[in-house]
């Protein structure tokens, strides 16, 4: 996921193994011919992310050979595929669709400002009965809208606990905490054996403040949104969770002096060298632990209370396909391709990502070469998303990063207060624009 106001699936470049940060979503674009029912020729338009660093671990050698390997058993198909920068992406798509050239996939951070639009074909329109059943139910649900799914999940990242076990064992400590409670008491030994040091980063600066919120906020029993797609920011289980926060760990000087300024960023470098002891980050956390040789450790998201069911942020970057060029027949036999486990395998393994069918999450988990993943991997069923299918959601996560931060100092009710107002109104213009 590329987008300051989507958070992103890890990347990396190199092997299979964790080596390289993981940062940002994908996005696929190409072109091609195939031949439509009738025998006459038809391009089919994709446009694609680049999660590569360099030239040699650029996204287009993955779908270049992949492409290869589809027209080689697709006799008069021919795609070409346009690899595009995370930042131009967005605006690539909407010159395209502004322009009358309308693609027929495209592979981005979000789909609901499409699916407002009324631009693209349903999930079940465009996979077979077999790639929709192999979906991770959790990441397909998260595609819907108004129980419709549009957005189909392409690659993932969850969050999970972190922390440093050279610092535990200096602290005297064990293992990792499972409770709030047990978490204030490890950053007060953590902050009493090593002072100097930040127990636990708490990094709710605009980077990714609404990723951060929404782990607190269902540890502690709340949520952003609920089921209905009303937002929640200003519940009262929300404002319990934001005074423990300001109280038990702000307070006490066990983060960082002002969370509100301190972004993911900043907190994974940190960590990285040895100056953080806990905190919750995504699969590019443990790269960077890998390459700076920190002893670290995963484990569940501790929760308010020793008997709540344990959750996750789930993050995805999805598929769409567009129905302007009438190309429906030609898009599910690529995408049905596109989804075989070799291919989605592959992409995994050379960006460090996480699975989202059931039989490429089954042979990362069973073969042995992936256990810096595993708290990852075990995650994936019972992740937990934001509203993406809500098109006011893009606006109502930029001023949660811009303000949510304020929730943990003195007057922090008040911070809920205006945000949840400023969500709701959103959520009305949104509701108004779509017609409803």
């Amino acid at each position: 996921m590329n987008s300051a106001s989507r958070p992103r699936p890890t990347r990396k470049s190199g092997s299979p193994t964790l080596a390289a940060a993981l940062t940002g979503t994908l996005l696929l674009t190409g072109c091609g011919a195939v031949t439509s029912a009738g025998g006459g020729s038809v391009t089919l338009k994709l446009v694609a992310a680049d999660y590569g660093d360099t030239e040699a671990t650029s996204t287009t050698h993955y779908w270049d050979d992949l492409v290869s390997r589809f027209e080689a058993t697709n006799p008069g198909f021919k795609v070409s595929v346009e690899v595009v920068p995370w930042t131009d992406i967005d605006k690539r798509v909407a010159e395209l669709i502004s322009s009358g050239k309308v693609p027929d996939v495209v592979q981005t951070g979000g789909y609901a400002d499409q699916v407002a639009a009324d631009r693209l074909y349903p999930a079940g329109d465009v996979l077979s009965i077999d790639t929709q059943a192999d979906m991770i139910d959790a990441f397909a649900k998260a595609g819907q809208v108004l129980g419709s799914q549009y957005g189909i999940p392409f690659v993932a990242s969850t969050r999970v606990f972190v922390y440093n076990r050279t610092m535990f064992q200096k602290a005297g400590i064990s293992g990792p905490p499972a409770t709030w409670e047990e978490l204030r008491k490890d950053a007060e030994l953590i902050k009493s054996k090593m002072p100097g040091t930040i127990p636990y980063a708490l990094p709710l600066g605009p980077e990714e403040a609404q990723g951060e919120s929404m782990i607190w906020t269902m540890s502690g029993g709340g949520t952003l949104a609920d089921n209905a797609g009303n937002y929640t920011v200003d519940s009262q289980p929300n404002r319990d969770t934001f005074k423990w926060l300001r109280t038990n760990l702000v307070d006490r000087h066990l983060t960082y002096p002002d969370p509100s300024t301190v972004d993911r960023k900043t907190a994974f470098t940190d960590f990285a060298a040895g100056k953080v002891a806990m905190l919750n980050g995504h699969p590019g956390l443990v790269a960077k632990a890998i390459e700076a040789k920190v002893d670290y450790g995963t484990a569940a998201i501790p929760r308010k209370d020793a008997g709540a069911k344990p959750s996750t942020l789930g993050v995805a970057d999805w598929m769409m396909a567009f129905k302007a060029n009438g190309h429906k027949t030609e898009i599910k036999k690529f995408l049905n391709f596109v989804y075989l486990k070799e291919n989605t395998l592959k992409f995994d393994e050379q960006y460090n990502l996480l699975p989202v069918t059931q039989d490429t999450k089954d042979e990362m988990t069973g073969s042995g070469k992936h256990q810096d993943l595993t708290e990852f991997l075990n995650a994936l069923p019972s992740a937990n998303f934001y509203p993406l299918g809500d098109p006011s959601w893009d606006k109502v996560s930029v001023q949660l990063k811009e303000r949510i931060g304020g929730a943990v100092k003195p007057g922090g009710d008040e911070v809920l207060t205006q945000l949840q107002a400023a969500a709701a109104q959103e959520a009305s213009r949104a509701r108004a624009a779509a017609g409803h």
